[in-house]
């Protein structure tokens, strides 16, 4: 785990072997049993996790009970309730684990010393801050204008390791859509 994570830093920002040694101190290892959660809503939320194995998902739950899926995390992607996370306010999503997981904890205070201590992991956060802003644009740009059938190809795209891994109906909350229609478009050939 620890060599995949100093990988993952290094395609952002390269840091030198003592370096890293010292940043994977405030970083500590967990394992996740499948269908625990991590976060519930109200929770007040001071981690952030990266994957290192498994997939972990997060939702939000409407009035009447149904569950929409906000995203995935899998390998080498970061999750948490960021709206609780950065404001230090309850939870509003749910993140739970699809599989059994693995993965690195990192508190809210230790992030902000990281960052105020190494340059390279304040231009590493950063830089995944903004990527994920974009994809969530991208994301809601899509689902404001795109059908079901559109929804589905853009997402094999994107996430080609997700189609076979997770069950229909789990593809079928985050599209938005029922699972009969998704069976039926993904039954379709493109």
């Amino acid at each position: 785990m620890k060599e995949q994570f100093r990988q993952h830093i290094e395609q952002t920002s390269p840091i030198s072997e003592e370096t890293f040694d010292y940043i994977f101190t405030f970083f500590k290892a967990k394992k996740i049993r499948k269908n625990s959660i991590i976060i519930d809503n109200g929770d007040l939320v001071s981690h952030e996790f990266w994957v290192s194995k498994g997939c972990l998902k997060a939702s939000y739950i409407l009035e009447d009970g149904k569950e929409k899926i906000i995203r995935f995390a899998v390998e080498d992607w970061w999750v948490s309730d960021y709206d609780a996370y950065f404001k230090n306010k309850p939870a509003t999503l749910t993140i739970e684990s699809l599989e059994d997981c693995e993965v690195l904890v990192l508190s809210f205070n230790d992030r902000e010393k990281l960052c105020k201590e190494i340059p390279e992991m304040s231009y590493f956060f950063r830089k995944k801050i903004e990527g994920a802003y974009a994809a969530f644009q991208k994301r809601l740009v899509s689902m404001l204008s795109n059908d079901a059938r559109q929804h589905y190809e853009i997402f094999t795209q994107q996430y080609p390791m997700l189609i076979g891994r997770l069950p229909k109906s789990i593809i079928a909350s985050y599209l938005g859509i029922t699972r009969e229609t998704l069976s039926r478009i993904s039954n379709t050939p493109l």
